[in-house]
């Protein structure tokens, strides 16, 4: 199996932080969301894939070829969608658009162009002047625009209004209707990911929790509600984060068949959301 993304045994340590020997692999033509609270370990991952960071252990490949020893090549087929603006504020779209143009083999003038056009962006518009939803775009534009295979995102959604979210999904999914294509989409806005996202990696503390398709995950946790008086010392450890109130609780579980056997009908059984799953398990 060729993969386009392969993390193995990824490690980095900081002072007060180790990002610890994380593994995960993203195959052609899907969607990876990456998530996990702020301070997980997110966007560190996403510097060494990029070799913006130099990495303590481990390897990435993408394409199947070693990050850093062929980092020219495999750069040329990365679309980078970062959460701040990284192009020199004084230029206009178009000045910057000369100098982004010249570090891709494979530019494509008219597909910018014509982004250009579907995101009502000015040519002549200077950078400064340009809104977070309208530099998003423009940097959205640039990473569609040289036929990139793996389009990594560092958070594209945050701070942006729901209408213009919904239209950044819809490009992402008409890009990897081409089936070489794969995205990888670092976001705490995890109704983003339910609604486009294949598989599901989660990342706390520096250590992956899990790595799976979606379905699979939202099928393999629940929430579950009940009164206080079923709560002890060994009911608690049946689950994997609590909130109580003053009425009951509502805890996470991963393990449905069991608390079914365990507390038949003392309690509510409800899906979880993606969000459930990463405020409990965070919570613990």
């Amino acid at each position: 199996m060729a993969y386009i993304l392969e993390v193995n045994n990824l490690r980095k340590e900081f002072k007060n932080f180790t990002l610890d020997n994380i593994s995960f692999k993203l195959e052609p033509g899907y969607i990876m969301g990456f998530i996990g609270p702020n301070g997980a370990g997110k966007s560190t991952t996403i510097k060494l894939i990029m070799n913006l960071l130099k990495k303590d252990g481990g390897e990435v490949k993408i394409f199947g070829k070693d990050h850093e020893k062929y980092e020219k090549e495999v750069k040329n087929k990365i679309g980078f969608v970062y959460d701040e603006n990284y192009y020199y504020e004084d230029l206009s779209i178009r000045a910057m658009r000369n100098i982004v143009a010249s570090f891709y083999s494979d530019w494509d003038d008219e597909k910018f162009n014509k982004y250009l056009r579907d995101f009502d962006l000015n040519p002549k518009a200077k950078i400064k002047t340009l809104s977070k939803g309208m530099k998003m775009k423009f940097s959205l534009a640039v990473a569609l625009s040289h036929n990139a295979d793996l389009i990594i995102m560092d958070e594209p959604t945050s701070g942006l209004d729901p209408v213009f979210r919904r239209e950044v999904l819809d490009i992402l999914y008409s890009v990897i209707e081409d089936e070489g294509k794969s995205i990888f989409f670092s976001t705490h806005i995890t109704t983003d990911l339910e609604k486009i996202a294949d598989y599901i990696t989660f990342i706390n503390k520096g250590k992956i929790v899990f790595s799976k398709p979606k379905d699979e995950v939202l099928e393999s946790y629940a929430i579950v509600k009940g009164g206080l008086d079923i709560l002890n010392d060994s009911t608690r450890k049946e689950f994997i984060g609590i909130r109580e109130t003053k009425v009951g609780f509502e805890a996470l579980t991963d393990n449905i068949e069991k608390t079914r056997k365990t507390f038949g009908d003392r309690v509510l059984i409800e899906k979880a959301n993606l969000e459930d799953i990463m405020v409990y398990s965070v919570r613990g």
